[in-house]
């Protein structure tokens, strides 16, 4: 890597290099502790990658390696060890207690690569803000922007994701939910179960199941809402879904299981697929106006 300009393999030796880098790091802490990285940390460590982005790009030009990161040969190589990974997550069981492959969202190897990707990606869109005209580089900051926050608030933000189980009784409001290491929390609002209903096929088997719940927050006044399967309902930035109930009882049930699931950071997830969506469509429709302007 001493000769200059550096190519692909250099980028591939990168690539490389933090994915050993990693292997280590797996067999000396084991897999990534997500859980360490809850609300405030993950904000600290977000603003303080942004401030690595930006003093990279500062010092492009005294660092080579830094200047490297902002090239094709750099985001190519890495995008392609990426997709190597990713195809192994699609090929192997994924489980949160699981370890090497079978947690690649918690291997070493998996993250660091994405780290690189992102860090490729700031360099890229910062550069381009310095060098901006509109109608060329509204889709490209769009898609890259997007993509970068997609990316890194979906990884900082899964520290904060909250899956609890509730159980609702009729006519008994419940405040308490259970979590799956079973740490009890004290929701901002009671449900209580005002009716449980099943529908059956000939045979018996449910073919729909659904709860009336009577809701109250902590400040707000309380209403009734009927959720189904898949078909949650979203209180006080918690969806509350529909997971199971008496089977014992059937549809004469007084009970109903429910999901309650927070995730503090998805509204920025989404914003990042829809900024994506959005460089799409002006691409679509940009390219569009030049190719009319060529014909004419």
């Amino acid at each position: 890597m001493r000769n200059k300009p550096w190519k692909m393999k250099e980028g591939f030796a990168i690539g490389i290099g933090l994915i050993a880098v990693g292997v280590v790091l797996q067999l000396a802490v084991g897999p990534v502790a997500w859980g360490a990285f809850a609300w405030p940390i993950n904000g600290v460590v977000m603003a303080a990658f942004v401030a690595v982005i930006a003093l990279t790009y500062i010092l492009r030009k005294r660092v080579y390696a830094f200047k490297f990161l902002g090239t094709n040969h750099a985001a190519i190589p890495a995008m392609a060890l990426a997709v190597v990974l990713t195809i192994v997550m699609g090929l192997t069981i994924q489980s949160p207690d699981g370890n090497w492959f079978s947690n690649m969202l918690s291997f070493w190897p998996f993250v660091l690569v994405y780290m690189l990707i992102a860090l490729i990606l700031g360099q890229v869109i910062i550069n381009r803000t310095m060098h901006f005209k509109w109608k060329r580089d509204i889709p490209f900051m769009l898609n890259h922007l997007g993509l970068f926050l997609a990316m890194t608030t979906a990884t900082l933000g899964n520290a904060d994701v909250q899956r609890l189980r509730m159980i609702a009784t009729e006519g008994q409001p419940e405040w308490r939910a259970v979590a799956d290491n079973g740490m009890v929390k004290t929701m901002p609002m009671s449900i209580e179960l005002k009716k449980f209903i099943m529908e059956t096929y000939d045979d018996g088997s449910p073919k729909r199941y659904a709860s009336v719940l009577k809701i109250a927050e902590k400040q707000g006044e309380a209403f009734e809402a009927t959720i189904d399967v898949n078909k949650p309902i979203v209180v006080d930035g918690w969806k509350i879904y529909q997971y199971g109930y008496d089977t014992s009882m059937g549809a004469e049930s007084k009970i109903s299981i429910l999901e309650l699931v927070s995730d503090p950071w998805l509204p920025l997830v989404y914003a990042g697929i829809f900024m994506m969506l959005g460089g799409a469509v002006c691409m679509f429709v940009f390219g569009r106006r030049e190719g009319e302007k060529v014909r004419k």
